[in-house]
């Protein structure tokens, strides 16, 4: 490996050192260069894996991380207060998601930091040393989060292509592998991404002005209890349903999939959480857009569905959980998992439970 691929895998590797550019308003003219390019991106198609798993864990600690762990558990590693199953949940950390170890302690439990969440965990189902930055570098995505709220997606590369979509401030998208056909100075002031779709040949792939996002090496992060909770003014099987979609976070998306606990893309996901409470839905997240009582974002309460995609096409639907929040199978990095409901532009809302 050169020396320029070995210090831009160094770069890419930690979720907290980022390529950073300074914000601009929403909706300004997607021009400049962040110092990205795909020439050094392509890297990864060509030796059919990625710069990141070249690197010898022996010899190069993970960066971003002193004492790296990762979780080993199906679904989500629960963190609480104190060493004890006595004490509170505070968050969860999903399969493979990656933490800090901050103290070993007696009697089988560890004190961790990840994302927003410090707190203690079950040592046994901790993978540490060698092997943990072995997985994380293997379990990880590039992933470009938007430095600027309405940032635009569009079709190709160039600010004369449509938009597709529009990204709120601090949202990830996952950076496709291979490189924009054209080398030229136009083409690599973007980011090729994927957007969450049901649809897998014809998912929602665009680009993003590089100057607009930051880019990383990023793993899992546990999520805190109150980005789990919802308000409580609502009916009973709303509350059931919410609860039971949440017991599957960290769960696997699969395109084509409907099996909950075994795979699922979007509108398997709500078709399955919403056929456990006694509600028939259509499969397609755009045929489940066309049936039931189409309402607004204002209406919203939680287990309602909320629609995504480009323009006026469908093709992504998720669970609003309350407090601005949705639940979704969102992409093979993430699986199942909770996003703001403005995480991108809502086209449609749509209301099945009465009450």
């Amino acid at each position: 490996m050169d020396n320029k691929l070995l210090k831009f895998s160094l770069v890419c590797l930690t979720g907290a050192f980022v390529l950073t550019a300074k914000p601009h308003n929403a909706y300004a003219f997607e021009e400049g260069v962040a110092g990205f390019t795909y020439d050094k991106l392509s890297s990864r198609s060509e030796n059919d894996s990625s710069t990141i798993a070249s690197l010898s864990s022996d010899q190069i600690p993970m960066p971003g991380f002193v004492n790296i762990a990762i979780a080993n558990v199906e679904t989500n590693l629960l963190v609480r207060s104190g060493p004890g199953e006595d004490k509170k949940i505070i968050g969860k950390l999903p399969k493979d998601a990656g933490c800090e170890i901050i103290e070993n302690t007696k009697n089988g439990w560890t004190k961790i930091k990840s994302g927003k969440v410090t707190g203690y965990v079950k040592s046994e189902y901790l993978i540490t040393g060698t092997r943990a930055s072995q997985i994380a570098k293997s379990v990880g995505d590039y992933v470009a989060t938007s430095n600027s709220n309405g940032l635009r997606v569009r079709k190709e590369p160039s600010i004369n292509s449509p938009i597709i979509d529009q990204i709120a401030r601090g949202e990830e998208l996952i950076v496709l592998d291979g490189a924009v056909p054209n080398y030229d100075e136009e083409h690599k002031k973007w980011v090729k991404v994927s957007l969450d779709s049901d649809e897998e040949e014809n998912g929602a792939i665009g680009y993003v002005a590089k100057e607009y996002v930051d880019l990383s090496y990023q793993l899992k992060k546990a999520l805190t209890i109150e980005e789990l909770e919802f308000g409580t003014e609502v009916s009973s099987v709303r509350v059931r349903l919410v609860n039971k979609a949440k017991e599957y976070l960290g769960g696997r998306y699969r395109w084509g999939w409907a099996t909950l606990g075994k795979g699922v893309d979007c509108s398997g996901f709500t078709q399955q959480i919403y056929k456990k409470f006694g509600y028939t839905i259509p499969r397609t997240s755009r045929n489940q857009a066309n049936s039931g009582t189409k309402i607004s974002t204002s209406q919203l309460k939680p287990g309602d569905l909320v629609f995504y995609g480009n323009g006026s096409y469908i093709n992504h639907v998720a669970i609003f959980i309350g407090n601005g929040k949705i639940i979704h199978a969102s992409n093979h990095r993430d699986g199942i998992k909770i996003s703001n409901l403005y995480y991108r532009k809502p086209i449609k809302c749509v209301r099945y439970i009465k009450g």
